[in-house]
């Protein structure tokens, strides 16, 4: 319960669709939050239900510091939902749970402590019951028979019952820090940053439509600005999941994951995008990794030699793409785009101005369809063929009308 005597200290951002009841869930438990919890508001902010989502809100004013925000039904614009109810915030931290999430008792204050006592960071809480892969269907039954403390202790060791995240948070001890990209398990079932670093970055991207992919691209921004992100289970919500048409998701995060290239081009993104295309998604740290050890492996690797042997015969006017160009490049070499996982060695590619340098694996690239004459993969990418030569080679044809590959 919180007074409108003082400011609240966190606000917790609901954005829902159509789910009056779990929204109901999830308000009512944020209502029985502990004694000492510290001042909070809810922000509900709905995508244009057509049910009395709306009602089910207001029906917790008495309870709850709520404040509600309806846009119209244009298709799933969750990410702008979420802005427009953090625009509505007041609290120094935002705290971001789905629709049908029930909070623990603890809940809002483990959030607040996180940033209240440590050190800035984006901060991710345990989701009991979120496990697509292996769903228990029986959780909304557990709920109504219990309260979300009580079906914890009862079935917090059932595998189905667990966190999709709990291999991967096992592994690293629950520190994410440990991994390359922490920011695969930002999901924003249960989540919290500050509110100056959430705008810091523009929160998420309102361009966004359907399921997934726009909480990775938030996380990726927030580490990107240096924050790191951390874990706490003590900050646990329950999740009952819906029955939704799984491919129709999968398409869609398909589509998300090629928008966030396309926002965000560089290898890891493009790492990403290729395993979400062949319906993967958990070996992204993995393969990322192999791609670090390749790019330590290949620095010296010098094919100014060889990319001049590719252009022999070619027209002197025609454009020129060269994926894994490395640092040297010929001095025949004509004004071109230069390509290479290494950032370090393709912005000394392009130190002297005459090139355009792309940081980029060749997965998918900048570049527009049929937009060079001649693309040029070297040697550079040699030990990626084995993994990725259809990627690259149907990438190169993408961009360019002739290819030359000493891969």
């Amino acid at each position: 319960m919180t007074s409108p005597s003082t400011g609240p200290l966190v606000s917790v951002v609901i954005p829902t669709y159509n789910r009056r009841e779990q929204l109901h869930d999830s308000l009512h438990q944020l209502t029985r939050q502990r004694p000492g919890t510290p001042e909070f508001e809810v922000v509900v902010s709905d995508d244009g239900s057509s049910d009395d989502s709306a009602s089910v809100a207001r029906s917790f004013a008495d309870r709850l510091r709520l404040k509600y925000h309806f846009q119209p039904d244009e298709g799933n614009r969750v990410s702008l939902a979420r802005n427009e109810g953090a625009r509505l915030a007041s609290a120094p931290v935002l705290v971001f749970l789905d629709t049908g999430a029930v909070p623990g008792p603890d809940f809002v204050r483990r959030h607040f402590l996180a940033h209240r006592d440590g050190p800035r960071c984006a901060l991710l809480g345990y989701a009991y019951g979120y496990n697509p892969e292996a769903p228990m269907w029986e959780v909304p039954d557990i709920l109504r028979r219990h309260t979300p403390e009580e079906a914890v202790r009862r079935y917090g060791e059932v595998p189905e019952f667990l966190d999709l995240r709990e291999k991967l948070l096992a592994e690293c001890g629950d520190d994410l820090e440990r991994r390359g990209i922490p920011w695969q398990v930002f999901w924003t079932i249960n989540c919290s940053v500050r509110t100056e670093d959430f705008w810091a970055v523009g929160g998420f991207d309102e361009g966004h439509r359907g399921w997934a992919g726009e909480d990775l691209e938030l996380g990726y921004l927030l580490h990107r600005s240096g924050l790191p992100i951390r874990f706490d289970r003590t900050a646990w919500v329950i999740e009952s999941l819906q029955e939704r048409k799984r491919r129709e998701q999968l398409d869609e995060f398909k589509r998300n994951m090629l928008r966030f290239v396309s926002r965000h081009p560089e290898p890891v993104s493009e790492i990403g995008w290729a395993l979400v295309d062949d319906d993967l998604f958990w070996p992204w740290e993995d393969e990322y990794n192999d791609l670090l050890r390749h790019t330590r492996k290949v620095r010296d690797l010098e094919v100014a030699a060889e990319i001049e042997q590719a252009l022999r015969g070619s027209s002197p006017t025609g454009t020129v793409a060269v994926v894994g160009s490395g640092a040297q490049l010929p001095d025949s070499l004509r004004p071109a785009t230069v390509l290479d996982f290494d950032r370090e060695l393709v912005d000394r590619a392009v130190r002297d101005g005459r090139h355009v340098g792309h940081h980029a694996l060749g997965l998918r690239t900048p570049l527009a369809d049929g937009s060079v004459d001649v693309v040029v993969l070297t040697s550079r990418l040699a030990g990626l063929w084995d993994r990725w030569k259809d990627r690259l080679l149907a990438e190169a044809h993408r961009i360019g009308r002739d290819v030359r590959c000493f891969a």
